[in-house]
């Protein structure tokens, strides 16, 4: 009886339970379906206003400032330099006396030439009385017609001989005024290519006397050709040298009506970006380098501080034109894709929008915008790689850094 009971009551527990699992499987299968999607999760960004302002358009080149001129100067004459008037790197002047060649040969030479003059004159003063003395006396019958005609050429020969003279006096001058060395410019001297003591010569040359240990020789001469005595580099003004392309080149000559108009030049470091000098572009080579297709031009800059130097690089600027009342974007915020360029524009529903866009000019950091965008709308600088049509999008604030340089640049 007691076994039974048991067997019983194990069935009506089995029994529930399994009432229990069917009725969780139906309630499986046979529940009300709900299609709950997740929240979608906002992508953060960086954004801007697109603004409408005046773009002025610049060039920027590599340039090279040089002398606006550059002398090196030579010996006119041959001997021993005797004296050195300048100090290098110093600033001279136009006509001043930077070096003297020992005078003494061309002072005697000379003395020669013109002792020669006054004896040739004297000469002449002598056969010319004798014209007079044979005219005399051939209106008097007294000499043959033949003597006076001789006397004549003899005389025309003596004044030959003066002119020769006076010439060879002037020229020993010449060369005697030519052993004080001048410079022809004003500008800054270089470093001195000579001592006193070289001998220098009017082709460059220089040489100078070495002492040596040798027994049978007690001096040997060293000779370096082409030095001259120093280079003079005019630095006030000075110029800036660079070259642009073709189409540049066009419009700079239409916009200074050939280059008659003066045009602003800006010279900067290449190593800081700090402006240097604001100078004047009115020279243009003649001719396109057909290599490269571009054309040299050159730009005068006063250089009151000495901020330019020759042979430094610099960056060259240089205003175009000016797009008046564009539209105007941070470049950062253009994308490049397989249909062009494009920007992502933020929606009032906090959206992603995807705009293609043409450029019609960038300066700097800033993008003029012909088509695609309008004043007022909020373009993403920032995270665009994560975006696409119709994503939500959470802008946030720029970094110190980067606003301060958008709002500068705007």
């Amino acid at each position: 009886m007691d076994m039974a009971q048991h067997r019983k009551t194990r069935f009506r527990v089995f029994g529930a339970l399994a009432l229990v699992v069917v009725a969780l499987v139906l309630w499986f299968f046979l529940r009300p379906k709900t299609d709950k999607k997740p929240a979608p999760v906002a992508i953060s960004v960086t954004a801007q206003k697109a603004t409408q302002q005046d773009l002025n358009m610049t060039l920027t080149a590599l340039g090279a400032a040089q002398a606006w001129a550059s002398d090196t100067i030579l010996a006119q004459v041959s001997g021993k330099l005797i004296k050195v008037n300048f100090t290098e790197g110093s600033e001279v002047h136009a006509g001043q006396v930077l070096a003297v060649v020992d005078p003494a040969p061309y002072r005697a030479a000379l003395q020669v030439q013109e002792g020669t003059l006054h004896k040739d004159e004297a000469t002449l003063a002598k056969d010319t009385r004798d014209l007079t003395r044979y005219t005399t006396l051939l209106t008097a019958n007294a000499i043959a017609r033949q003597t006076k005609e001789d006397q004549e050429g003899l005389v025309a020969q003596d004044r030959a001989v003066v002119e020769t003279d006076k010439g060879n006096v002037a020229t020993a001058r010449i060369n005697l005024s030519w052993t004080n060395i001048v410079s022809p410019i004003s500008g800054r001297a270089g470093v001195r290519l000579v001592d006193v003591g070289n001998l220098v010569s009017s082709s460059g040359s220089t040489s100078s006397v070495q002492s040596t240990a040798s027994a049978t020789s007690s001096a040997s001469a060293t000779t370096s050709s082409g030095s001259g005595i120093v280079i003079i580099n005019q630095l006030h003004p000075i110029a800036v040298t660079f070259t642009v392309s073709e189409g540049a080149f066009e419009q700079l000559n239409q916009q200074t009506h050939g280059f008659k108009t003066p045009l602003q030049v800006q010279a900067t470091s290449q190593e800081t970006n700090k402006p240097l000098d604001t100078g004047t572009l009115t020279i243009a080579d003649n001719k396109v380098d057909p290599a490269t297709g571009s054309v040299e031009l050159k730009a005068k800059f006063s250089n009151t501080g000495n901020t330019l130097w020759p042979g430094q690089f610099v960056n060259v600027k240089l205003g175009t034109q000016t797009l008046p009342h564009v539209t105007v974007i941070p470049s950062t915020a253009i994308s490049r894709g397989p249909n062009g360029k494009y920007v992502f524009v933020i929606g009032s529903d906090n959206k992603a929008i995807m705009r293609p866009v043409v450029v019609e000019g960038t300066e700097g950091t800033l993008s003029a915008i012909k088509s695609g965008i309008n004043p007022g709308d909020m373009v993403v600088l920032d995270g665009q790689m994560s975006l696409k049509a119709g994503s939500l999008v959470r802008v946030a604030p720029p970094a110190p850094d980067a606003a301060a340089s958008n709002g500068a640049g705007a």
